[in-house]
């Protein structure tokens, strides 16, 4: 064997033996990133979005030592035609109605059980919402037309420089960001990848320097708004979201089971998507809004922000659906009409001159093919108007 091959020979042998360094140091986080790159396969979507925890990092958002709020079963009803055709096409996974502050149907699918707490994806921005308000009122935040900046320095020099609270409330900050899920290189999915692997959002959301529009003048749905807003959050109260939440709103609300966050490698909420609850532990939440923020007598986040926060208030283009603070307004909605949306079909559907509460969570892949949200939207009116 020549001098030469061994030395070759020498190399190789410290590249694999840094490389199993590397690979056993990091396993956690090479883990995390290959069940990122499988999240949404179809053979394991389902499993996936009901065990988030054993995946990813978390912090707890334990329910408390109070009494369960109740939700006390009503008449049972039969959905109307076409639901169990649309149930199975849109792979739901449970579906939870109320009325009148009773369940009049209940059901799950694909396997999953009333104990498992499901992912909300974008349904937790609502959440967010909701603190902020309780926040603001508190006067906490002094305006929600404060510059970001005034509770989040780390943005000074940033894109959103210019942006005020209720730019990025409104998804009108104006930054450029790119939010298609099924590319594997868009920002969102980068931002992904930085939880998956331990990063910390906070230096990856200061990252963003370019803008196409500005502030408040154009609408455009990126969720690295929604943590801007717990940026902001942060600052002013000098504590963590998952903390204010637990306390402010988890815990009076009575859930049955304690609920999770997502986080990244510094412990902070992945507040745009990242909550973990039960079916009925969403509906809580649900019952609660549509009650206008009251549970039991207790006034949990004020009516008056909720009243506001579901106005159409964002300048989105004509024709397509209206957008608060963190929450939808359907097209063509009545008063009191509105919605949390998550990705892959996860909703909290709310009507609120019905009495009517609708919860569903799903694991559609097909969940951006034209016209799908309508077709959701359409069947909870049908069943809200069936009941």
């Amino acid at each position: 064997m020549t001098a030469v091959l061994k030395r070759l020979l020498r190399i190789v042998l410290m590249l694999v033996l840094a490389a199993s360094v590397v690979g056993f140091w990091k396993r956690e986080e090479i883990q995390r990133l290959m069940a990122v790159n499988s999240l949404f396969s179809e053979e394991k979507i389902v499993q996936n979005f009901s065990h988030m925890n054993e995946t990813f990092l978390t912090v707890a958002l334990p329910r408390g030592n109070g009494p369960t709020w109740e939700l006390p079963y009503g008449p049972a009803f039969d959905l109307p035609e076409g639901a169990d055709a649309w149930i199975k096409e849109r792979k739901v996974t449970s579906l939870l109605v109320m009325q009148a502050g009773q369940i009049r149907f209940e059901e799950y699918y694909l396997g999953t059980a009333p104990e498992d707490r499901r992912i909300s994806w974008s349904v937790a921005k609502s959440y967010l919402s909701a603190l902020l308000g309780i926040l603001v009122d508190e006067s906490a935040i002094d305006s929600l037309d404060d510059p970001v900046v005034k509770y989040a320095p780390k943005l000074e020099g940033t894109a959103y420089e210019g942006a005020s609270i209720r730019n990025v409330l409104n998804m009108a900050s104006g930054i450029t960001f790119d939010e298609d899920y099924f590319d594997r290189n868009s920002d969102i999915n980068r931002m992904g990848r930085v939880v998956a692997l331990g990063g910390e959002l906070d230096d990856f959301t200061a990252s963003f320097q370019n803008t196409f529009a500005t502030p408040g003048e154009t609408w455009q749905y990126v969720s690295i708004d929604t943590h801007v807003i717990s940026m902001v959050i942060r600052g002013a109260t000098r504590r963590s979201v998952a903390e204010l939440l637990t306390e402010r709103i988890i815990q009076p609300l009575g859930l049955e089971y304690d609920g999770y966050y997502l986080t990244d490698g510094a412990g902070v909420a992945f507040v745009l998507g990242g909550l973990n609850f039960t079916t009925r532990d969403f509906a809580r939440f649900g019952q609660m809004i549509l009650q206008n923020g009251v549970r039991d007598g207790q006034q949990i986040v004020p009516a008056d922000w909720i009243a506001d926060s579901v106005l159409p208030s964002a300048p989105t283009p004509s024709g397509k659906m209206g957008y608060g603070y963190q929450w939808w307004v359907p097209i063509g909605a009545h008063e009191g009409e509105f919605l949390a949306r998550g990705v892959y079909g996860q909703y909290i559907y709310f009507d609120q001159p019905r009495g009517v509460l609708i919860v569903t969570t799903a694991a559609d892949r097909k969940f951006r093919d034209p016209g799908i949200n309508e077709e959701n939207i359409e069947m909870f009116r049908k069943i809200a108007q069936s009941l």
